[in-house]
């Protein structure tokens, strides 16, 4: 399925518009390994800081009418990719993708190259997803099986009597809204999963928090 300025138009219809150039050995064989390894070539361009290559491999993706493929891996690579270095890449990345869908192509062409050149000049940071493997793998070691107590839920009859959430400490009636406290399970309690990145964004929320927390250490 196709999208095109008037809404949506099935495969039939596109093949009589389509140039044979932009199917099969000119573009990609849309069923085939072609349609990954040009993704895969975008987002690796991207990851890589060459505008010049995303934007190379962007135009064979839209040449050949893949707009829903490019604005998924375009998506995925502002969360991915540049994260936290630059996390309004993610808001930016998404209107150029919903502007993308209501114009259609060739218009589309215009928001997405915006958007992959904005990636590609971005500062790069996957502490996020780094944080979240890491995370995962203790979990499938069966690390972490016992929320804290303080931390449970006590919203119903009988959780005090179960010491649930009898100890917490809410955090915005502290200075600076912050106050030191366990979260993580006792077997894990030591554990860093997240480690700032090394670019502007998080080094800047670093230095915040590490003058707040170095006030009570």
């Amino acid at each position: 399925v196709y999208y095109s300025s008037d809404g949506v138009i099935d495969r039939e219809t596109t093949d009589r518009f389509v140039p044979d150039a932009m199917r099969g050995t000119g573009a990609f064989q849309r069923d085939g390994d072609g349609h990954f390894d040009l993704l895969s070539a975008l987002q690796k361009s991207i990851r890589g800081s060459d505008p010049d290559a995303a934007v190379f491999y962007l135009a064979k993706l839209l040449g050949a009418g893949e707009l829903l493929s490019v604005c998924r891996r375009l998506q995925v690579i502002a969360s991915e990719d540049i994260g936290l270095a630059y996390p309004l890449a993610a808001v930016i990345v998404r209107a150029c993708c919903e502007s993308a869908k209501e114009l259609g192509l060739p218009e589309a062409r215009i928001p997405l190259t915006n958007a992959a050149i904005t990636l590609a000049t971005a500062p790069k940071s996957a502490q996020g997803i780094f944080a979240y493997d890491k995370a995962e793998a203790d979990i499938a070691a069966g690390l972490g099986k016992n929320i804290p107590d303080h931390l449970r839920d006590s919203h119903y009859a009988g959780a005090a009597k179960l010491g649930r959430g009898i100890e917490y400490k809410y955090p915005q009636t502290y200075p600076d809204n912050w106050c030191e406290q366990q979260y993580l399970p006792d077997d894990i309690k030591d554990k860093k999963y997240y480690e700032y990145g090394n670019n502007k964004t998080e080094q800047a929320a670093k230095a915040y928090w590490d003058k707040i927390k170095g006030k009570t250490q």
